[in-house]
């Protein structure tokens, strides 16, 4: 891989940060997993949590909550009793899905590799 030239260094630097910022948002294991269900279509905070299985309550509000925030996400309450939540990929969600599916073919594909070196890398650490 080629190394940057020192005047494009800055400017990487630059580029890091809003970039680190949003994959902090949404690159956890829980917010895959929604960006996931939600790519089926629209489903509601009940049947999000059911199909996930493992989330807690407080975590997936707080995942749905980053989501909406980043824009990836859209919460649409029905006025009716009891209100309808409904949570939906928003167009930006829908774009977020091409590199998300890209990185899991690359996850799956590489898998052996990975483990491989895992499996390496922890007989060197014995041997220390």
């Amino acid at each position: 891989m080629e190394k940057p030239a020192p005047e494009h260094i800055n400017e990487l630097g630059q580029l890091c940060r809003p970039v680190g910022d949003l994959l902090s948002a949404i690159s956890s294991k829980w917010s895959m997993l929604v960006l996931i269900r939600l790519s089926e279509r629209p489903k509601r905070f009940s049947e999000l949590k059911r199909e996930i299985g493992t989330i807690s309550q407080k975590v997936l509000t707080s995942v749905l909550r980053d989501l909406e925030r980043n824009g990836i996400v859209e919460r649409v309450v029905t006025p009716v009793i009891p209100p309808r939540v409904d949570y939906s990929l928003t167009e930006l969600g829908q774009s977020l899905l091409v590199p998300v599916h890209a990185l899991g073919r690359w996850a799956v594909a590489n898998e052996d590799r990975v483990a491989a070196a895992r499996t390496r890398y922890e007989a060197r650490q014995e041997g220390l």
